[in-house]
């Protein structure tokens, strides 16, 4: 392998990477320092670690000690996280504060000529036919430290220096290799070559996940473990902004919907029982007193029986905006049994009602966005967003959706491309309606910028930024009539 960064690897030491275990500490960079700065990044992605969680994973590390990476890492996932979902955020961070070496590595001593693009895909083809774990990654370290070196400046706009996955992979292209591979390996016709095909191709995406880490490992020498773990560690499902999300995370975003419905209807459960409890009955408290000698243990509640409630939900499925839309929409369905009735319409410049389009069909998002815009009456006229049109289609149509018993959620973002916003129609429906909340999916900095109308609806509803999951299951916990 030719030789790698002359700063990251120090006169006299080992030209191979020192494992994490034997790695020399900086001064000030201790490995209780590394843990809790290993923590603290965790809580920047939105993982909930507290102090007793901290002191558990240095114990774990004390006990384990660093000889074995992979039982380190066990042993502080255990310690630190709460639910399987947060793995993969956990990993990212692990391998930026307790990378696999320093430097670049090398397994074989100094190579009699440098690696090219051809040789480093030959190499890939034979790791890729031996389907040898080892030798993958061997291939990963070798190709970032040909392939992913940039130079760059820290003024803005510059990207800066650092190792690039993406200009590793976009030079290799692993996945021209696959046929290559699959005809080293010497598969026969048939069922066989499917399943080693299919293997080939897991090992193809294994190998894009190792030349990502490496890369990430290099570009934190260069640039500080704090600074890679925050940008470069792609967030967790629960944090990924709906108006950002791309189809990848769109789809991670569909795997929440049911497990945050399941906690959702827990809480509004636990708050519906405690609302119906009612005031202490005496009577019945005085009597069950009789049992401990007229000392009342055990008050006795009036029950009330409360009616369920009616939720009706108003979303905006225009552009962006129809992913947060879609998601709330599901989120909604999941939670039905906890309402007496739901009822869902969608809008761009005009209102349909699209409840059997919500109950039918698979849980996505995207899938639902398209369903909707394909099946339902939204924007006869044209296909920008009109508020002001939409809301007064919505009243004069659906009017007698509203009542007493309703609560009204509004999903949008406000942007009405500078057409009449039609206040009027939104006090028609606040006043029909018991409760009107509205969810924005922008920052609240972002409301009243350009064509945002946001400001002026929010001086007539409640009107509350909700750009994450994270940030609508506790919004929507906690706004939720019981």
């Amino acid at each position: 392998m030719s030789g790698g960064s002359r700063q990251a690897r120090p006169t006299g030491e080992a030209r191979q990477a020192r494992p994490a275990g034997q790695a020399r500490p900086a001064a000030g960079d201790s490995l209780p320092a590394r843990l809790v700065a290993m923590v603290e990044s965790l809580r920047g992605h939105g993982l909930v670690v507290g102090t007793s969680e901290t002191v558990d994973a240095a114990r774990a590390m004390q006990v384990l000690s660093l000889a074995d990476r992979d039982l380190l890492r066990e042993g502080l996932a255990a310690s630190l996280i709460r639910r399987t979902g947060q793995r993969r955020v956990f990993d990212a961070v692990f391998d930026v504060y307790f990378p696999v070496g320093v430097g670049a590595r090398e397994s074989e001593g100094e190579r009699a000529r440098p690696d090219t693009v051809e040789t480093l895909r030959d190499s890939l083809v034979d790791a890729l036919a031996r389907g040898s774990s080892d030798a993958l990654d061997q291939v990963a370290a070798s190709a970032v430290e040909a392939l992913a070196q940039v130079q760059g400046g820290d003024g803005p706009g510059m990207a800066g220096s650092g190792w690039s996955a993406r200009q590793t992979l976009e030079q290799l292209r692993p996945q021209t290799t696959i046929v290559r591979a699959l005809a080293a390996r010497g598969s026969s016709e048939g069922f066989v070559e499917r399943l080693d095909r299919d293997e080939i191709r897991r090992d193809v995406d294994r190998f894009r996940t190792l030349v990502q880490t490496e890369a990430t490992r290099r570009t934190a020498e260069v640039r500080g473990r704090e600074r890679v773990a925050k940008y470069a560690v792609r967030p967790d499902a629960e944090q990924v902004e709906f108006l950002s999300a791309n189809r990848q995370q769109v789809l991670e975003l569909r795997r929440t919907v049911q497990p945050l419905a399941r906690r959702l209807a827990t809480r509004l459960s636990a708050r519906r029982r405690r609302r119906n409890r009612g005031q202490v009955d005496i009577r019945r408290t005085l009597r069950r007193s009789m049992s401990y000698g007229g000392v009342p243990l055990k008050p006795a509640y009036e029950h009330r029986r409360k009616a369920r409630p009616e939720l009706v939900l108003l979303c905006d499925v225009s552009g962006s905006v129809a992913g947060f839309a879609g998601f709330t929409m599901l989120l909604v369905q999941a939670l039905r049994d906890q309402f007496s009735k739901v009822r869902v319409f969608a809008f761009v410049n005009h209102t349909d009602e699209v409840t059997e389009l919500v109950t039918s069909g698979e849980a996505d998002p995207a899938a639902l966005a398209e369903r909707v815009m394909a099946n339902a009456n939204v924007a006869p006229w044209h296909p920008s967003s009109d508020y002001g049109r939409s809301l007064r289609s919505f009243v004069s149509r659906y009017g007698a959706a509203l009542g007493p018993r309703t609560s009204v959620l509004i999903l949008g973002d406000g942007r009405s491309n500078h057409l009449d916003p039609d206040l009027d129609a939104l006090r028609e429906i606040t006043a029909r309606a018991r409760r009107t909340f509205w969810l924005n999916p922008e920052h609240e900095s972002r409301w009243g910028l350009g064509d945002s109308v946001a400001p002026a609806y929010a001086q007539i509803v409640d009107m509350h930024e909700c750009r994450t999951v994270d940030q609508l299951s506790g919004v929507v916990s906690r706004l939720l009539p019981v």
